[in-house]
């Protein structure tokens, strides 16, 4: 099942699948991509909450995301992206101390890039937290734009 939100990012598609989300799309949206999707249902309990849940992080009145999440990826990717929800809310991290944590060295840092640009629940599983070495931007499968935007609502809502 899936439904669409608008966002101050641009239109959502929100993806559920066994009672668990399993995508968050940008628009414009691109079909399938080997993912489920089902039929369209505004009413899903659990999309309702992610919508829910979401609308209460754009308005900067929630830091932590309460979701059934099933992000679909390999092994080494789920462990990247576990590790990407201990990013706290407002805080940021680089690729190479994403490797560290998952007790490997920078050269892993741009397997951790890769990992971090296939996760399919984007601001659920803040990928957007994930900066370069040196301090700057680095991709973003949503665009750079909207990860600044990302950041900065995270940080605005700190103060």
């Amino acid at each position: 099942m899936w439904t669409v939100i608008e966002s101050p990012i641009g239109d959502l598609r929100l993806v559920e699948h066994d009672g668990a989300i399993t995508a968050i799309e940008f628009s414009p949206f691109r079909e399938a991509l080997g993912r489920p999707l089902g039929d369209r249902d505004d009413d899903h309990p659990v999309l309702v909450e992610c919508a829910r849940q979401l609308g209460a992080y754009f308005a900067g009145e929630l830091t932590e995301f309460d979701l059934p999440l099933a992000p679909d990826g390999t092994p080494f990717q789920r462990r990247v992206w576990a590790e990407l929800l201990v990013v706290g809310f407002g805080k940021t991290a680089t690729y190479g101390e994403i490797a560290h944590r998952l007790g490997m060295t920078n050269a892993a840092s741009r397997a951790v890039g890769l990992a971090n640009g296939r996760n399919p629940i984007p601001i659920v599983i803040p990928c957007h937290r994930v900066i370069g070495a040196n301090g700057t931007l680095t991709g973003y499968a949503g665009g750079l734009e909207r990860k600044q935007l990302l950041l900065d609502l995270e940080t605005e809502s700190l103060f």
